[in-house]
């Protein structure tokens, strides 16, 4: 019996996986996109016989082929991630590639998949559309453009509950929280159940505000009425390595080498700033209904957060109006990364709110979703359940 079908044998249930993605349509971006708007927003080129997206006016090699035909298989680095035991260099999980499967880019494809794999249900988030906020942030209505018209493709390629079992997470920004409203709520109408942004502070008209600024509060009120998620989703946070190495989002790969350097840490550092920044804002107590979901961002960084909240609420008695950690613990949940110690992770948490994702069909994420069962070995059955399961159900259900 292969790791895989002894996963599925160990379940009397359909697990929710809390982080697939698809791969754009060529037309993605430009379906509904004014064409006299490309140059602003997001074009095609041809450089040297390879196509490339052009966003904002700037050629974007945030990865090596946009069109994503070929594509290296789902879970192709796994095991490097696993401590790399046969001592490859990193490019070479990589060299294998495959015509795009049907259901990268189609639902009733990847609903036979999720049947295969065993899947009740998915939230499905964006792979270069978690990367092209930043390179427009300097033309906040240009975000807003594109945006929306991602969002549309994504209504009509993808749906937002497709059958009750697939749910994309329209692309959220705050540049412009009027916008963010608006699109929110055309979300909803459409039927999200779920709203996906970057782990950034957004750039506005302004300048920079925190995500948690008061400037936000009539979309955090709406979020707050609707009982919604919102999944605060790894990308391009434009994090800056200050000298330490190149910046940019693929820049770890340039010249076709690659070597150790901060760039690794970037998410983890981005997801810290963003979740640890809603307490200090006490945004949680503005709107006590939110939800927040932390998604692809690893779980490493907990136990340091936890540490300066409760330093933070010694040094400033009386600041939070509860418990910040309590407070914390009530309002976010978190998917670590498989590789993560998931049991550290419950411990900070509590079981009920860690969210399983496999990153399906990424290079970084798990080959098949439920390969991930084996790294919850030692919970009770009844704490399995709400990770694999429960808990997303939770989250994907309005609470009012």
């Amino acid at each position: 019996m292969t790791q895989y079908a002894h996963s599925m044998a160990t379940l009397d249930y359909q697990a929710f996986d809390a982080d697939n993605h698809y791969y754009e349509a060529i037309d993605a971006f430009t379906r509904h996109l004014d064409p006299k708007l490309g140059p602003r927003t997001v074009q095609w080129a041809e450089i040297d016989g390879r196509k490339y997206h052009v966003v904002g006016g700037r050629v974007s090699r945030a990865v090596v082929n946009p069109t994503f035909n070929p594509i290296a298989k789902a879970g192709a680095m796994h095991d490097y991630f696993r401590g790399n035991p046969e001592g490859r260099q990193p490019w070479e999980f990589l060299t294998e590639r495959e015509p795009i499967p049907a259901e990268y880019r189609n639902h009733d494809a990847r609903l036979a998949r999720m049947d295969e794999f065993g899947l009740e249900a998915i939230w499905l988030f964006p792979t270069l559309g978690m990367l092209y906020e930043e390179l427009l942030k300097d033309d906040p209505e240009a975000v807003t453009i594109t945006f929306s018209a991602f969002n549309r493709w994504l209504e009509e390629d993808w749906g937002f509950a497709y059958q009750d079992r697939i749910f994309a997470a329209p692309y959220i920004s705050l540049c412009d929280v009027e916008w963010a409203v608006r699109e929110l709520d055309w979300a909803l109408d459409h039927g999200a159940r779920h709203v996906v942004m970057r782990p950034a502070a957004p750039l506005t008209a302004h300048g920079h505000r925190t995500a948690s600024d008061t400037t936000f509060d009539p979309f955090w009120a709406r979020v707050n009425e609707a009982g919604i998620s919102v999944v605060v989703h790894a990308g391009d946070s434009g994090y800056s390595s200050n000298g330490y190495a190149l910046d940019g989002f693929a820049a770890g790969f340039a010249g076709g080498t690659w070597r150790p350097n901060i760039k690794s840490f970037h998410i983890e550092r981005a997801a810290f700033d963003f979740l640890i920044t809603l307490s200090f804002d006490k945004l949680f107590e503005r709107f006590p209904n939110l939800r927040i979901a932390s998604v692809e961002n690893g779980s490493e960084f907990l136990g340091e957060l936890f540490k300066k909240l409760r330093s933070t609420d010694r040094k400033m008695p009386g600041y939070f109006a509860t418990d910040a950690v309590a407070s914390f613990r009530e309002h976010v949940w978190i998917n670590p990364f498989w590789e993560d110690d998931v049991y550290d992770t419950a411990d900070l948490m509590g079981a009920d709110r860690v969210i399983f994702g496999s990153d399906w069909p990424h290079i970084e994420g798990m080959p098949r979703p439920l390969d991930y069962v084996t790294e919850l070995k030692e919970f009770d059955d009844d704490s399995r359940r709400k990770i694999l399961r429960d808990n997303v159900r939770e989250l994907n259900s309005p609470r009012r």
